[in-house]
């Protein structure tokens, strides 16, 4: 039973490592997170420079996953290029190693007259943990509460540890005779080093163990050496395996570039050693040589920085190596046409206004055929939620973001040339268009966003509610149809058209909201569940208002006394008594009133049947 407790006591001194660290790399993140992400994103594509990054970045938040993790994150973002990853990736194996560094202060030993005597853990850590729960308690500052966190995590990091070495010290001749049985089995200690590792899923941990059991009882270099190449080779494969989850070609590639590394420095390794052994370079006294934390830390140090400085230059090679073994996905036609028509937008032709213009008229109508796409899976998403569609609507989300500002830029060098007056107007246009459409993509995804809400939740609408939705989702596809082929065709006729629809929706919007608010006031209706539904109402009014502002401005392209009287002209129109106008929007308003007519308010529901307009559970 004594064993069964130091074992305990050993797996509660890691437990508190492992939260030590990562207390104290949350305090880092937190701290630095803004600056560190922007430092990342202007990594060139020299490794070197890369190198030196991710080094830096790995020495702060103590964790080569966390690094790595963030590198890819960047890279599935767009901020960094696959090739512009690898050299952060092989910084952050050598970053890792600090850990390891400031654990060797375990090995200090002076007098309480010496400066040192400070830096011993069992004097450092409860300092640290003094501090660090003073400046998170009594100082109201952000700064002073990053700072104490960090301290915490350091304190309870090398709290760990000393339990850890208690417990080894307990053990000290099981492990030493463990440790022994790797010194002729290097294949033994490998193996032992990459299955800790994929379980702990930390390599400083488990080299932090080894420091611990060092601090003890001494290992020999000849039993340390392989568990650290296999501690390397463990941690990259648990790495690999987080950062390909849900992950694009480019960030399974990043991911697979620390794989590969790994696995070429630690052959590297074993082929170096075992030569120097057998050419008697490494002779009985190094090979025999009894470490302690320090030079445990040394040997995994020195491991990391020198094949990383090795293989640095052949970071092409890793690059083209993991190209060839993923492939990318064959890409969407929509994304094909999309970056056709970027391409187009050539700054040659920014001197020639009506054949630059013509260019971005594509681009915009490349956008609301997009924006249009994105709302016609935002109702697909109510009827059948699916996750990969729900990627999909983020994807053309980031789609429309990026030709909206590519588009902007490139309508605002041409201004300089712009001389004729319908010139003029169509550059006006082209700028309220774009912030239409790129608005409209994010109230579908916003839309989605509520639905995704329920589904987590594990609820749905009742048949009432649904129907209440389907009409008025029903009634701004109309709208966006519409308008996006207004736009399309240049077509002031059919723009003319949209505001009475536009007002009609309005009123729609207006009593549907009114039936829900009564189903509220009844209690009938899920306070939570509520909010979902008049979230994704008040969205469907704004992306009907977004088609009321591109119509207004389509018509003042052509008429120029609307152009800066917006507001005016539809004010006018609405309270003009136009036959015409009054005729069109008693359609539009017939036609969808009498649809929601036919639905019950599920508030006077008979007997029997489930009060609509609540969110009830799946199960319902």
């Amino acid at each position: 039973m004594d064993l069964f407790y130091r074992i305990v006591s050993l797996l509660g001194g890691l437990a508190l490592f492992l939260y030590g660290m990562r207390v104290m790399g949350d305090g880092l993140k937190s701290g630095s997170g803004t600056a560190m992400k922007a430092a990342l994103a202007k990594v060139t594509d020299r490794p070197f420079k890369g190198f030196i990054l991710g080094l830096i970045v790995t020495c702060m938040i103590q964790s080569s996953t966390a690094a790595i993790v963030l590198t890819v994150g960047l890279v599935g973002a767009g901020f960094l290029t696959f090739r512009q990853s690898i050299g952060i990736v092989l910084g952050a194996n050598v970053g890792t190693t600090i850990t390891a560094q400031i654990i060797r202060l375990m090995d200090v030993n002076a007098s309480s007259g010496s400066i040192l005597f400070f830096f011993k853990s069992d004097n450092l850590a409860p300092m640290a943990l003094i501090a660090g729960i003073i400046m998170i308690m009594f100082v109201n500052r952000r700064a002073a509460k990053t700072a104490g966190t960090i301290l915490m995590g350091f304190g309870i990091l090398f709290v760990g540890l000393m339990n850890m070495s208690a417990s080894v010290a307990q053990m000290g001749d099981t492990l030493s005779h463990l440790l022994v049985s790797f010194e002729d089995n290097p294949a033994l200690g490998f193996g032992a080093g990459v299955l800790v590792t994929g379980i702990i899923q930390s390599s400083s941990a488990v080299v932090g163990i080894l420091q611990s059991i060092a601090s003890t009882v001494g290992i020999k270099f000849c039993a340390v050496f392989p568990v650290i190449i296999g501690v390397d080779i463990g941690d990259c494969i648990t790495t690999y395996l987080v950062c390909r989850i849900g992950a694009k070609p480019e960030q399974i590639r990043t991911a697979l570039v620390h794989v590969m590394y790994n696995v070429v420095a630690s052959t590297m390794l074993f082929i170096t050693v075992g030569i120097l052994r057998a050419t008697g370079v490494l002779d009985d006294h190094i090979w025999y040589m009894t470490l302690h934390a320090g030079g445990v830390a040394n040997v995994h140090g020195l491991f990391k920085l020198i094949t990383a400085l090795i293989l640095l230059p052949s970071a092409n090679l890793f690059a083209k190596a993991a190209e060839a073994i993923v492939k990318d996905k064959p890409e969407d036609p929509e994304d094909l046409e999309i970056k056709a028509n970027l391409r187009k937008l050539d700054m040659r032709l920014v001197t020639n206004p009506a054949m630059a213009l013509g260019e971005c008229n594509k681009l915009i109508d490349n956008m609301a055929q997009v924006a249009l796409h994105n709302y016609q899976a935002c109702i697909q998403q109510m009827t059948s939620f699916d996750e990969k569609r729900q990627e999909r609507i983020a994807e053309r989300e980031n789609m429309l973001d990026t030709m909206a500002d590519a588009a902007n830029q490139y309508v605002v060098a041409v201004s300089p040339y712009v001389t004729l007056e319908s010139d003029k107007r169509a550059q006006n246009y082209q700028l309220r268009a774009l912030v239409c459409f790129e608005r409209i993509g994010d109230l579908s995804v916003n839309i989605t966003d509520y639905i995704a809400n329920l589904k987590e939740a594990g609820k749905k609408f009742t048949p009432y509610a649904e129907r209440e939705l389907e009409v008025a989702m029903d009634a701004v596809h109309t709208i966006l149809e519409m308008g996006a082929k207004a736009s399309r065709e240049d077509d002031p006729e059919l723009a003319w058209n949209v505001e009475p629809l536009e007002e009609a929706i309005d009123e729609l919007v207006e009593s549907i909201q009114g039936r829900h608010m009564d189903r509220m006031t009844k209690g009938i209706c899920d306070v939570f569940n509520g909010i979902q539904f008049q979230n994704i109402m008040l969205n469907l009014e704004r992306i009907s208002d977004q088609c009321s502002d591109l119509a207004v401005y389509l018509l003042g392209r052509h008429d120029p006394e609307i152009v800066g009287n917006e507001h005016k002209y539809l004010h006018d129109l609405h309270h003009s008594n136009d036959k015409r106008y009054m005729e069109c929007f008693q359609k539009y308003y017939d036609r969808y009133f009498g649809e929601l007519g036919e639905i019950p308010s599920g508030v006077t529901a008979e007997a029997g049947e489930q009060p609509g307009g609540s969110l009830e559970p799946a199960s319902v």
